[in-house]
C-alpha cells in the first residue's frame, strides 16, 4: 500500500501542477487577447501570437477569429485545466488515511461526469461554429472511456464505503 500512496502523491502533484499551468495559460491568453498586451498579429490580422510575458518570443499562435479563439483555443486550455484539477482530486483520494469515504466518491463522481458530458457538449457547440478535425472524435472516445472507468471505480468505492460502514456498526 505504500507504493500506492507514493505513486498517487506524485501523480497528485504532477496533475495539480498541470492544472495550474493550463488555467494560467488560459487566463494569460484571455487577458492578452482582451487587452492586446503581449499580443502580435501576423498576415494583416489573420493570425495572432501571444508572447511570453515581457518578451517578444511567441508562446502561442492561432487564427484571429472569435469562434476559433473560443472553441479551439480558450476552451481546450480551460477544460484541460479542469481535467487535471479533477484528476488531481482523484489521486488525492488514494493517499488519504481512509480510502473509502463520501468525499472520495464525490471526487470520482465529478471526474466521471466531467469526462462523460463536457467533451461531447463542447464538441457539439464547437461544431456549430467551427469545422473540427477528425482527431477530435478520438479525444471524445478516450474521455468517454475514462469516464466509464471512473464510473465503475466510483461504484466500487461506494460499495467499499457501505461495507466499511457496516463493519463499523459491528465493532
Amino acid at each position: 500500500m505504500k507504493t500506492t500512496h507514493f505513486v498517487s502523491k506524485i501523480l497528485f502533484y504532477v496533475t495539480r501542477f498541470l492544472a495550474i499551468v493550463y488555467f494560467t495559460l488560459a487566463l494569460y491568453s484571455f487577458v492578452a487577447l482582451i487587452t492586446g498586451w503581449s499580443l502580435n498579429f501576423k498576415e494583416n490580422g489573420k493570425f495572432f501570437q501571444i508572447y511570453y510575458p515581457f518578451t517578444e518570443r511567441p508562446l502561442m499562435l492561432g487564427d484571429y477569429n472569435i469562434p476559433y479563439i473560443i472553441f479551439d483555443f480558450l476552451s481546450p486550455l480551460s477544460l484541460y485545466g479542469l481535467f487535471f484539477l479533477l484528476s488531481s482530486n482523484v489521486f488525492k483520494v488514494f493517499f488519504q488515511p481512509k480510502l473509502f469515504t463520501q468525499n472520495g466518491i464525490s471526487h470520482l463522481k465529478r471526474f466521471y461526469l466531467a469526462n462523460l458530458l463536457l467533451p461531447g457538449i463542447t464538441i457539439f457547440l464547437a461544431s456549430i461554429f467551427v469545422s473540427l478535425d477528425n482527431e477530435v472524435s478520438i479525444f471524445i472516445l478516450l474521455h468517454f472511456m475514462l469516464g466509464i472507468f471512473a464510473y465503475f471505480l466510483a461504484a466500487i468505492f461506494k460499495q467499499g464505503l457501505n461495507l466499511q460502514n457496516e463493519q463499523d456498526l459491528f465493532i
